[in-house]
């Protein structure tokens, strides 16, 4: 009896310890993830341009399907490469990094290109047209390539901002509840966005003090506005996190000069403004890191549709889709 106990309280010490590192670990993700929150405004911003267009029985569907592959990449992919990465070849988070932030750049830039020059019809004289279904799966797939390269920088982010020199136990509980929180944020917040338009419509309709009827009818006005504003904020996002990542992983490499430019010219209209210095530097920044990105997407454009897509196509054996 005496060794049952014994064994029951080494059990018990053990458990106690163990939830201590977990509680560790919550507390380093907290402000791990706190340091992401950027790429975090962006990815919300990105994702609910995916839904536009859809019927609104299917638009909570969709953000679930982004979702669940958010969660994929970041559990299933990233989290076991991050700590690989940084245990036997952190050299190579950079590269990847700024592969990853090329693609957002050339992604966003192609979107901005085909505002000004649409796709070409076919040759019954009209654009392809695409069953929903189809045209769910392809915005689902893009939504979660996209989601990838965001949640690349949100996990490198936070595995940035642990504390070095601990178990990588530790580190993978700290990024598992990065990823998992951040996901939560970030597609909760989607789909009240989404689903605002049918709350306001039911307050139109079912309210009883004038007052709410109103407030329904004003969400309702409101918000295709509002999806509108962020089909163009998601773009925008997506070019000036892309310019950031290149940007910063050039300075990382060795070439300081732009980065360093930038933040010279942020710091000084944050100083001359006077007041609000971090929003002025951060907007600034922005502004800088989006032009890059723009300029650099729009080279990639003739780079990949006109070598990389069709090497692609030829080892691969795919047709060029129809737009």
């Amino acid at each position: 009896m005496s060794g049952l106990l014994a064994l029951l309280d080494d059990v018990a010490g053990i458990a106690k310890v163990a939830a201590t590192s977990i509680d560790d670990a919550a507390g380093q993700a907290a402000k791990a993830g706190s340091k992401a929150a950027g790429a975090l405004i962006d990815d919300a911003a990105v994702t609910p341009k995916y839904v536009h267009g859809f019927k609104p029985a299917r638009e909570l569907p969709i953000v679930g399907k982004i979702a669940l592959g958010s969660i994929k990449n970041k559990l299933i992919f990233l989290l076991p490469a991050a700590l690989l990465l940084s245990a036997f070849a952190p050299w190579l988070i950079t590269p990847l990094l700024m592969l990853g932030g090329s693609y957002l750049c050339f992604e966003g830039a192609e979107k901005v290109y085909h505002l000004f020059k649409p796709h070409e019809p076919d040759a019954e004289g009209h654009v392809a047209a695409e069953t929903a279904d189809h045209l769910e799966e392809k915005r689902v797939k893009s939504a979660v390539k996209t989601d990838f390269i965001l949640s690349a920088e949100i996990m490198t982010i936070g595995l940035a901002a642990l504390p070095s020199g601990q178990p990588i136990w530790m580190e993978a509980i700290a990024l598992a509840i990065i990823g998992i929180g951040v996901t939560v944020v970030v597609y909760g917040s989607v789909a009240l966005i989404v689903k605002a338009d049918d709350a306001g419509l039911w307050l139109a309709e079912n309210g009883k003090l004038g007052p709410t009827r109103a407030l329904g009818r004003g969400i309702v006005h409101v918000m295709p506005r509002l999806m509108q504003l962020l089909m163009i904020v998601g773009t925008a996002a997506m070019i000036w996190v892309g310019g950031n990542i290149v940007l910063h992983g050039l300075a990382e490499l060795g070439w300081h000069a732009p980065y360093d430019w930038i933040h010279h010219q942020a710091e000084a209209a944050a100083h001359a403004a006077g007041t609000a210095e971090g929003v002025v530097s951060w907007a600034v920044t922005a502004f800088f890191d989006g032009v890059f990105g723009l300029i650099y997407g729009l080279v990639l454009i003739p780079v990949v549709t006109r070598i990389i897509q069709p090497i692609y196509r030829a080892v691969t054996g795919k047709e060029k889709p129809a737009h």
